[in-house]
C-alpha cells in the first residue's frame, strides 16, 4: 500500500478535521473529538499556524490516513520562532500501529529543523513519545502552568531539534491564548 506525506492543501482542510474528530471521539469521547477539531481550526486562524508543518499521510486513493500539526508556540511570550507545539496527532483508528505517526513525526522534525525551529513541545502519554526522542520537559526547566491538568508531570515533554537548544529555554507552559482549551 503506497502512502505519501503532504503538507496541508485546501482540498484536505475539511477531511483532516473530520479525521481528527473521529479519531479523538473513538479514543476518548465525542466531547474530546469536538474539542480537538476546534483546536485545529483555531490554530489555523492564528499567527502560530505554520502551513508547511500541518502534515498528513494519504493512501493511494488520496484519502487521509494520518495527520500531525506542528505550530509555533511560546512560553511566557518567548521562543515562538524556535519552539513548536505538536498537537494533534491522529491516525485512522483501523490503521494504528503501522508506523504512520512515526513517519509523520520524523518527517515533521526534519522539515521543522529546515525551517529553523529548534525544539518541539508535546503533551501526551510518555510511552507514545519517548521512542521519538521526547523527554520530560521539567528536566529542562519547562513546566506546566497552574491551569494545565495532567495525570503526571512526565506527560509534558520536549524534544531538541538542534543540540543545546533547550539550554536557553525555560518557563511555565500556558494554553490560555487558545480559546478552545480555556
Amino acid at each position: 500500500m503506497e502512502r505519501r506525506i503532504k503538507a496541508m492543501q485546501e482540498r484536505y482542510l475539511l477531511p483532516s478535521l473530520d479525521l481528527v474528530e473521529a479519531v479523538f471521539t473513538a479514543h476518548q469521547d465525542e466531547k474530546e473529538g469536538k474539542l480537538v477539531r476546534r483546536l485545529v481550526e483555531e490554530i489555523r486562524a492564528k499567527k502560530y499556524y505554520v502551513p508547511a508543518l500541518e502534515l498528513m499521510m494519504v493512501n493511494e486513493e488520496d484519502e487521509i490516513v494520518g495527520y500531525a500539526m506542528f505550530s509555533r508556540f511560546h512560553i511566557e511570550g518567548k521562543y515562538e520562532n524556535e519552539l513548536l507545539l505538536l498537537s494533534p496527532v491522529a491516525v485512522k483508528t483501523q490503521l494504528q500501529r503501522q508506523h504512520i505517526s512515526k513517519e509523520l513525526l520524523e518527517y515533521g522534525f526534519e522539515r521543522a529543523k529546515q525551517l529553523g525551529f529548534q525544539a518541539v513541545l508535546v503533551e501526551g502519554n510518555p510511552q507514545n513519545y519517548h521512542s521519538r526522542g521526547f523527554q520530560s520537559s521539567y528536566l529542562f526547566g519547562i513546566e506546566a502552568g497552574p491551569n494545565i491538568k495532567m495525570p503526571s508531570p512526565d506527560c509534558l515533554m520536549v524534544k531538541e531539534l538542534e543540540q543545546g537548544a533547550l539550554e536557553k529555554m525555560s518557563g511555565l507552559v500556558d494554553y490560555t491564548f487558545y480559546q478552545s482549551l480555556s
